[in-house]
C-alpha cells in the first residue's frame, strides 16, 4: 500500500453510540480486558496478569491482534477506571509507547424510561514526541500493513465495529436494562 505525501496524520480518533442499557452494564463489558475479542475486529486473545480480579489502574495485559495474515502483540495497562464513568489503557511496544485507548460512559436517560447510555471509544496515537517514536511507527507498518497516516481511519472503523458489538450484547437477549 503506498502512503499519500500529502495525507495529513492525524493523531487522535473516537467513535460513540447510544446503547438501551445502564452505563453500569456497559462499564462492565468495556472493562474486562477478557473480553475484548469479543468486540474487537483486530484483537483475537488477551493474556491478563492478576487473574480473578478486576482490572483496574495497573492492571497489565497483553494484546494479541491480527489484521488478514499479520499477527502481532502489544502490551497494555489500565490508567483509569472509574465504574460507570470511564476505562482506559495505554499500549506500548517493546516499551515504547504506542497508544492510549478508552472508553467514555454517559447517561443519556431522561429517567423516565429505559436507561440509556452514550459509550465512546477514543484512540490516541503517542508515537511522537518520544524516543523510538519513528521505530515503532515502523514497526506498525511491518506488523499491521497500516501507515500512520492511515492508522486514525483503520481504528475508527473498527471502533464502529466494535461499539456495535458491544451494544448487541448488552442489549442483548437476558440482559436487563436498570
Amino acid at each position: 500500500m503506498r502512503e499519500d505525501p500529502g495525507m495529513e496524520r492525524e493523531w487522535v480518533a473516537e467513535e460513540s453510540i447510544v446503547v438501551d442499557a445502564a452505563p453500569d452494564a456497559v462499564y462492565a463489558a468495556v472493562s474486562d480486558p477478557r473480553r475484548m475479542p469479543d468486540w474487537s475486529p483486530e484483537l483475537f486473545a488477551v493474556w491478563v496478569r492478576g487473574r480473578g480480579r478486576p482490572a483496574g489502574p495497573g492492571t497489565s495485559f497483553t494484546g494479541f491482534n491480527r489484521i488478514g495474515w499479520r499477527v502481532w502483540f502489544t502490551g497494555a495497562r489500565v490508567t483509569a477506571a472509574v465504574p460507570g464513568e470511564t476505562f482506559a489503557f495505554r499500549v506500548s511496544s517493546f516499551r515504547m509507547p504506542v497508544a492510549l485507548w478508552g472508553y467514555r460512559i454517559e447517561d443519556v436517560g431522561d429517567g423516565s424510561g429505559p436507561a440509556r447510555t452514550r459509550v465512546t471509544e477514543y484512540w490516541q496515537d503517542l508515537r511522537r514526541d518520544n524516543r523510538g517514536a519513528g521505530l515503532v511507527s515502523l514497526l506498525g507498518r511491518v506488523f499491521t500493513g497500516v501507515p500512520a497516516e492511515r492508522r486514525a481511519e483503520v481504528n475508527r472503523a473498527g471502533m464502529r465495529a466494535t461499539l456495535e458489538r458491544i451494544k448487541a450484547a448488552v442489549e442483548g437477549p437476558g440482559v436487563t436494562a436498570k
